[in-house]
């Protein structure tokens, strides 16, 4: 059996058991969260969140690399920020380091990833009631003085991966509030020749379909992503934050 077709894409037959497999993952993850969840430790919660995210990303054929040095046993709040391509963002960030993140109210509304993803501990915020903020500022900060390691997307939206939006310097807020460093993480994905994988985006009108079909249609996708060094948070502005968290990401990507 052919793995690709003339055009370099994945045969029908790939894409079709890629499919199925990525449904039956799912319900795996969903029976999971709603069975055992409970009683799990937020060690174990945290582990198999990684474990599950690293299958997804064998399924959808995403080679991972990973760059720079890992938080790891972090004596104080921290927070992630990164560049925002897809929701393949969350599953690349979580197979290698499981985190809370921070999302727009809409995707609680997805059928079944949006109950996952608020059983496994996503923060919503409804971005059209501008008194939400406090409230999310509030519940992110305790969340990290709590342990939390929270991730955020201050761009505001995804990109096709080409550019880095400047970031909104509210979200960065609750790790003034906390205390917590900033941690700049910068996600690309390519195709197999290195070049820039505009398929996995999504981005301008792509529904989340279309852009999961995009993506297996594709032989493979390298994922990489950079942990940049940490900016502390002491002395300084959100704007200055946010600016400094933006440039050293765009600067990686650039190289």
């Amino acid at each position: 059996m052919a793995a690709m077709s003339s055009r370099g894409t994945s045969s029908l037959v790939t894409r079709g058991v890629r499919l199925t497999r990525i449904a039956l993952h799912l319900l795996r993850g969903l029976l999971t969260v709603a069975a055992l969840f409970p009683f799990f430790s937020s060690p174990r919660r945290s582990n198999a969140v990684k474990h599950w995210s690293q299958g997804l990303l064998r399924i959808l054929a995403v080679r991972l690399h990973v760059h720079g040095r890992l938080l790891r046993g972090h004596a104080r709040p921290a927070m992630l920020v990164a560049n925002h391509v897809s929701w393949l963002d969350i599953f690349v960030i979580n197979a290698v380091l499981p985190v809370r993140f921070v999302a727009k109210s809409e995707v609680r509304l997805w059928p079944a990833i949006g109950w996952l993803s608020a059983k496994t501990g996503t923060l919503f915020i409804e971005r059209a009631r501008r008194r939400d903020t406090a409230r999310i500022n509030s519940e992110v900060a305790d969340a990290m003085r709590a342990g939390d390691v929270i991730a955020v997307f201050p761009e505001g939206t995804t990109t096709d991966g080409a550019q880095v939006l400047r970031f909104h310097s509210a979200l960065l807020q609750p790790a003034l509030m906390a205390g917590a460093q900033v941690h700049p993480v910068a996600l690309r994905f390519e195709r197999g020749d290195g070049s820039l994988c505009v398929e996995a985006a999504y981005d301008g009108d792509n529904s989340l379909w279309h852009t999961l079909l995009q993506i297996i249609a594709q032989p493979v996708i390298d994922a990489q992503i950079w942990f940049l060094p940490p900016l502390p948070p002491a002395g300084a502005h959100r704007r200055e934050l946010a600016d400094a968290a933006q440039q050293l990401i765009a600067d990686r990507l650039r190289t």
